[in-house]
């Protein structure tokens, strides 16, 4: 079952904390009030995923309107599924992944990036200007003194 992990749920909160201030440093808007909930059960039971069927709809509301800000899809338009790898060099997602993309769920595509992102291989994430730098030679030392 997808879930909607705890760290989209504070990025929400953080968008909607940004979006509508307290007015008084007490008061919450109703899209905070709804993730705050749903963010201190999490706390609570200690669990870092919350069910996305049974997400509370005012608070799949301000979710969604965080998600949807979002970028959709990690493609970077190197995609070597095609060419047979079972993971994407340039995104990283898995073939199942990149074929079956508009139809997931948006609690499986934040999975799918949440994964990608720590594992942080796919070019996506600079590795290849990481390696580029590594391979250049050094500057010729300064003979001006």
């Amino acid at each position: 079952m997808p879930g909607i992990h705890i760290t989209d749920i504070e990025a929400a909160i953080n968008y909607w904390r940004e979006k509508k201030p307290s007015p008084d440093g007490i008061t919450l808007a109703p899209e905070l009030r709804a993730l705050a909930e749903v963010y201190a059960l999490l706390i609570f039971y200690h669990e870092d995923e919350a069910d996305e069927k049974t997400f509370p709809p005012k608070a799949l509301a301000a979710w969604r309107a965080w998600y949807d800000t979002t970028a959709d899809t990690p493609c970077i338009a190197i995609c070597s599924t095609s060419q047979g790898d079972a993971l994407c060099k340039g995104c990283g997602r898995s073939f199942d992944e990149v074929q079956h993309w508009p139809e997931m769920s948006p609690g499986e595509k934040r999975a799918t990036w949440r994964r990608i992102t720590q594992e942080a291989t796919a070019w996506r994430f600079g590795r290849y200007a990481d390696r580029a730098l590594e391979n250049k030679s050094p500057a010729p030392a300064d003979e001006s003194n």
